[in-house]
């Protein structure tokens, strides 16, 4: 199926729910025993922590998407990658990660992980004989960001996926910058992906969500443990709020790289600017790789600042319809001048980076706000 028509109509019934377009929000903490309570592939509703019929729609439509058996939706992004980890890992296990991912994520493994003994190697990621030269007879996970948050690098997911297997380790990837509209790591042979739904699956800036996806037997068994024991279940709201955005995630998508594209030209020629970082633009050092197992990409992009870190925050002070803010993938632009006060470059960062996520408002329109703002601050 395509992922248009996954969005608009798969999972859903209207016949159970009396005609319904929409279908409605199953706001009951609880479901008795009664002629009609059948779950989709569940069995029988009983408590909104275990089940709801809302949420079961939104996971059956994630999973469709990426090409999974099962998905399960969690309460928060971190909630659904702490659970994805902890299914794979126990006392004195090793994990290699790569360092540039979501940065909850780094700390979930390098400090909060240490308490059980297990320990963590951060590799780059580009090159899976680093990864491979990092593994040991305890590793029993690979976690990869692809592409990777601020740097945008991008992992041979195949080549990755296979090496796993070979050592008997599991893989797990956070796909919440491409979605499964432009990629879908299962396909390559990844075990579990994860999502942050805050982004684009919800897309509006509305909720706090996150999903995991991979075999139905990996997702039961962490639907009965690290979600129904820690209790990071997605309410039936924010369910329906998500399948409300997921209606229009592939046009979303087309248009948020359609916009960022346009952005990538227009920085590559400001002379402000030293490196555009944008894994589907000609000039990204993985961009073959990326061209081979992705099929588009986001409107999140980093430009390298070639100023000093004061005139960068003036710059950004200017913008009218760039806001400043933490998070992305929602219609907004948003802008996070992360690396404009460090002092050279890191493995997590660069001197002078400025992320940006690229919203729906219109590239003509935010080029103006940019081409306004440098004016202003350099003359």
């Amino acid at each position: 199926m395509r992922a248009e028509e996954i969005c608009t109509h798969y999972g859903e019934n209207p016949s159970r729910f009396a005609g319904a377009v929409t279908p409605p929000i199953f706001q009951s903490s609880l479901f008795t025993e009664c002629e009609g309570n059948e779950g989709d592939r569940e069995g029988r509703y009983a408590y909104t922590r275990v089940s709801n019929p809302t949420t079961e729609i939104v996971e059956n439509k994630v999973a469709a998407l990426e090409e999974g058996e099962a998905a399960k939706c969690f309460s928060s992004g971190m909630g659904a990658i702490s659970a994805a980890m902890m299914h794979y890992l126990k006392k004195d296990s090793h994990v290699v990660a790569v360092a540039s991912i979501y940065g909850p994520a780094h700390r979930f493994l390098a400090e909060y992980m240490k308490r059980f003994g297990v320990e963590v190697t951060f590799v780059k990621g580009i090159d899976t004989e680093e990864i491979e030269a990092a593994m040991r007879e305890n590793t029993d996970l690979i976690y990869l960001e692809s592409p990777s948050t601020y740097l945008f690098l991008v992992q041979d997911l195949a080549e990755i996926a296979a090496l796993a297997k070979r050592h008997h380790a599991a893989t797990v990837i956070d796909n919440t910058y491409c979605t499964p509209v432009f990629q879908k790591p299962l396909t390559f042979g990844i075990d579990m992906v994860v999502h942050s739904a805050s982004k684009y699956l919800g897309g509006h800036s509305d909720i706090i969500g996150g999903a995991v996806i991979g075999r139905r037997e990996d997702i039961n068994a962490v639907a009965q443990s690290e979600r129904e024991l820690f209790g990071a279940v997605m309410s039936p709201f924010d369910s329906w709020l998500m399948l409300r955005g997921m209606r229009t995630l592939p046009i979303r998508m087309k248009q948020h790289m359609a916009n960022a594209l346009e952005m990538a030209a227009f920085f590559q020629n400001m002379d402000a600017v030293k490196e555009v970082i944008y894994p589907w633009w000609e000039t990204h050092p993985q961009y073959e790789l990326a061209k081979k197992q992705m099929t588009g990409a986001s409107g999140l992009m980093s430009v390298v600042f070639d100023l000093p870190g004061e005139r960068i925050r003036k710059i950004v002070r200017e913008l009218e319809f760039f806001h400043a803010g933490p998070s992305w993938g929602g219609f907004e632009s948003l802008i996070s001048p992360v690396g404009a006060d460090l002092d050279e470059d890191n493995e997590t960062m660069k001197k002078g980076l400025v992320r940006l996520h690229i919203g729906l408002e219109g590239a003509d329109l935010l080029k103006e706000d940019f081409e306004r703002a440098v004016k202003h601050v350099l003359g």
